[in-house]
């Protein structure tokens, strides 16, 4: 009777487990942070309920906009205390911070905001202004101390609005990932994290946006690719900008390095890397170099990447040009 039950009971883990690996996939769908979410995921109903606690914990630490979170307080403060989510995506900001030589910086915030853009939109973009702004920003101005963001000029600012859907959708995935969830897609404003296969048992097909210049949002298919396992971002200034008294455009991407809005001949630039939270700076990063600086930098990490330029050619990298089904 012993055996019986102990061979019962092997067969019923043996049955949980392929009835998990069989288990339907579900939809989660939202609004966080002006923007849209999409979640798709194979595994228990009941993991929609968790969604919102980690996209919730995340604004509480990086969402600029919300006065009461935790970026809104380092940017108050000289010394703060900071969290997990904010040295993550403090860390990696760094860290893309120097690859790009210095093109993807978080401390922009008020060049962003002299520039009409991000939180108070008052455009006042003029050269004193802009050179007194430039003396407190860049993210070499912070450093850790443990667990302790510190400035040396409490004037310094981070808006992580360019990293922080993206690590959002890694977070996400995470969460999913523990709950024995190895196939999902999880898009967060266009920003996206994947793992594993589609309903169909294929890898996740997405369609890239074809950059146009007009104020309403559109969508065109640039082209489709087929991924797993990584993440996948799109940056561009097609749909946020401002035109000056001569009736030029000027996109959101500022440079940390001149202080003004990137001239850059490069529409939009969609990368895919590792994780989300990387796609999503590198992205930036591609926007404010410029295409040729881009090209170099996306050839150095091997990784796929398409650039739409101004004069409607397309580069894109060899393994991205494998991963494209059109």
């Amino acid at each position: 009777m012993k055996r019986i039950a102990i061979l019962l009971h092997c067969l019923l883990i043996l049955l949980a487990t392929v009835g998990c690996g069989r288990s339907d996939y579900h939809k989660s769908e939202g609004m966080i942070w002006n923007t849209t979410y999409h979640i798709t995921y194979q595994g228990p109903e009941s993991l929609a309920d968790s969604i919102l606690p980690i996209l919730s914990r995340v604004g509480d630490a990086l969402n600029v906009f919300d006065p009461t979170s935790l970026v809104s307080r380092v940017n108050a403060g000289i010394s703060t205390p900071v969290d997990s989510d904010f040295i993550n995506v403090y860390q990696e900001s760094g860290r893309i911070n120097r690859m790009s030589h210095g093109a993807f910086d978080p401390t922009v915030s008020p060049l962003i905001t002299a520039w009409g853009f991000g939180k108070g939109h008052t455009a006042t973009p003029d050269t004193a202004r802009i050179d007194s702004i430039m003396k407190f920003v860049g993210i070499g101005r912070t450093r850790l101390e443990g667990k302790t963001l510190i400035k040396s000029d409490k004037r310094t600012q981070f808006n992580f609005s360019a990293i922080a859907k993206g690590y959002a959708c890694d977070e996400v995935g995470r969460m999913l990932a523990r709950n024995g969830c190895r196939n999902y897609l999880v898009e967060i404003g266009g920003e996206i994290a994947a793992s594993g296969n589609n309903p169909s048992g294929s890898k996740w097909r997405i369609s890239i946006d074809r950059p146009l210049l007009q104020d309403s949002i559109l969508h065109e298919s640039q082209c489709v690719v087929e991924i797993s396992d990584v993440g996948v971002a799109t940056s561009g200034n097609y749909r946020n900008f401002h035109t000056d008294a001569q009736g030029r455009n000027y996109g959101h991407t500022i440079s940390a390095v001149t202080g003004r809005p990137v001239r850059t001949d490069v529409l939009s630039a969609t990368i895919i890397a590792q994780t989300g939270m990387q796609a999503d700076a590198l992205a930036t990063a591609c926007m404010a170099l410029g295409s040729r600086a881009a090209r170099q930098l996306c050839d150095s990490l091997d990784i796929p990447a398409l650039l739409v330029l101004a004069d409607s050619t397309v580069w894109a990298s060899p393994k991205f040009s494998k991963i494209s089904v059109n």
